[in-house]
C-alpha cells in the first residue's frame, strides 16, 4: 500500500465520517428526556433539533431502522431507540454502571431530598445519563443533556485524573465563557486549581457558577482500575442548602459505594479516611 493510501486509511479510521456523526446526533436526540416523555420523536422535530433537512433525516432514520437501531411506532409515526442498539450495550461495563447506580442514587435522593444525576465526560462537556428528582420538584441544575465541563462540579470531578498539560491540550481553543455570577474558572490554570481541590477533598462544589441561585456537589465514580468513569452530582437551589461541604461529603460517600460495586478498592489510607 502506498504512503498516500496508508494515510487515507488512517484518516478514515481515526475520524468518524460526517454521516456517522449526524446519525449519532439523531440517536442522542432519541435518547433525550424530551423523547422519553413524548414516547419518541417525529421527523419534523428531529430535523429541528439537528438542523438538518427533513428529507435527510427521513433517509437516515430508515437506514437506522433497517439495522434495528431505531424503531418507528406505526400509529404515532414517532421514532425511538431500537432494541438492537439496546441489546448491543446490554453487557457493557457502562450498562453495568447504570444498573449499579440506582441504589446509591436512591439513597442520596432520600438523604438530601435534592435532584441527583449520574454524569459522564463527553469531550469537553458533561453529559447527564440518569436524573432522579425529588417528588413533585423540577431539577434546578444539570437539566440539559450537555453542559460545559469547566462550569460544573461534575465536570471538575470527571477531569480530576487529567494533568494540567492534558487539560491544556483538551481545552485548547475553548472560550471559557462566564455563566453564573461567581464563576471561578476563566482559563485552564483556573480549572487546574479547582481540580487540585477535588483531589484533596474527594468532591467538588459550585456555588452559583453554572447558574444564579443554583449550587451543586459532585464526587467521582471509579472502576476497578481506579479510573474516574462517571460523577454523581447533586444540584439544588441555594436557598435550601445550609452547608455545601456537607452535601459534598454525602455525595462522596454515595459515589464511593457505587465505585465499590464496580470493583474499586480503597487504598489503606482512604479506607481510614486519611487521604
Amino acid at each position: 500500500m502506498s504512503n498516500a493510501s496508508s494515510e487515507s486509511a488512517a484518516t478514515q479510521v481515526g475520524r468518524p465520517s460526517a454521516g456517522l456523526g449526524r446519525d449519532v446526533d439523531l440517536l442522542r436526540a432519541l435518547a433525550s428526556p424530551e423523547a422519553r416523555r413524548a414516547g419518541g420523536l417525529g421527523v419534523n422535530r428531529l430535523a429541528e433539533i439537528t438542523g438538518r433537512e427533513k428529507s435527510q433525516v427521513s433517509r437516515a432514520l430508515r437506514a437506522l431502522a433497517s439495522v434495528g437501531f431505531v424503531a418507528r411506532d406505526p400509529e404515532t409515526r414517532r421514532y425511538a431507540i431500537g432494541w438492537q442498539l439496546i441489546a448491543l450495550t446490554a453487557g457493557s461495563p457502562e450498562m453495568h454502571m447504570l444498573e449499579e447506580a440506582r441504589g446509591p442514587m436512591d439513597d442520596l435522593l432520600s438523604e438530601l431530598d435534592e435532584s441527583v444525576h449520574l454524569c459522564v465526560l463527553y469531550g469537553t462537556d458533561v453529559m447527564t445519563l440518569i436524573t432522579q428528582f425529588p417528588h413533585g420538584r423540577r431539577a434546578p441544575g444539570l437539566t440539559a443533556p450537555v453542559v460545559p465541563a469547566y462550569q460544573t462540579s461534575a465536570g471538575r470531578v470527571l477531569l480530576s485524573d487529567h494533568s494540567e498539560a492534558q487539560l491544556a491540550a483538551k481545552f485548547a481553543g475553548t472560550d471559557f465563557s462566564i455563566a453564573g455570577p461567581t464563576a471561578r474558572v476563566r482559563n485552564v490554570a483556573d480549572l487546574a486549581d479547582t481540580i487540585r481541590d477535588v483531589r484533596e477533598t474527594g468532591y467538588a462544589t459550585v456555588d452559583e457558577e453554572l447558574r444564579s441561585g443554583v449550587v451543586g456537589a459532585s464526587a467521582p465514580v471509579r472502576d476497578h482500575t481506579g479510573q474516574v468513569r462517571a460523577a454523581l452530582n447533586v444540584s439544588a437551589q441555594k436557598s435550601r442548602v445550609t452547608d455545601l461541604d456537607t452535601m459534598g461529603r454525602t455525595t462522596a460517600r454515595a459515589a464511593r459505594r457505587l465505585s465499590h460495586a464496580l470493583g474499586w478498592v480503597d487504598s489503606p489510607l482512604e479506607a481510614l479516611g486519611l487521604s
